[in-house]
């Protein structure tokens, strides 16, 4: 997804169209989540899709030609905008977070 991203974002560029990839920094409560990568139990230690959708808005509000080209971590995108409470988008609160599998 971010090579993709990137490619896009040159190839695009030129039509003020922008291209950006978004990861999660902790697990999401997906269906893989829950029927392939860890069930249950690691549904409970991630966070809703609703931080992906709320770090999106953020990302499409911006100018084409200011933001293209970026792979954003949805924490990251979150804090530029001033939220830094990010406890109302865990599955269960105060739950300890898995790491995604795809951020390092």
């Amino acid at each position: 997804m971010s090579m993709m991203a990137i490619g896009w974002a040159a190839e695009l560029k030129q039509y003020r169209i922008a291209a950006n990839a978004l990861w999660p920094r902790t697990t999401i409560d997906t269906a893989a989540v829950r029927n392939l990568l860890g069930g249950e139990a690691l549904a409970k230690m991630s966070r809703t899709p609703d931080i992906l959708a709320d770090a999106a808005y953020y990302i499409i509000n911006k100018p084409s030609a200011d933001c293209t080209g970026n792979c954003f971590i949805d924490e990251d995108v979150l804090m530029k905008e001033g939220i830094t409470d990010l406890s109302h988008y865990n599955v269960v609160p105060g739950a300890n977070l898995y790491r995604d599998l795809f951020v390092d």
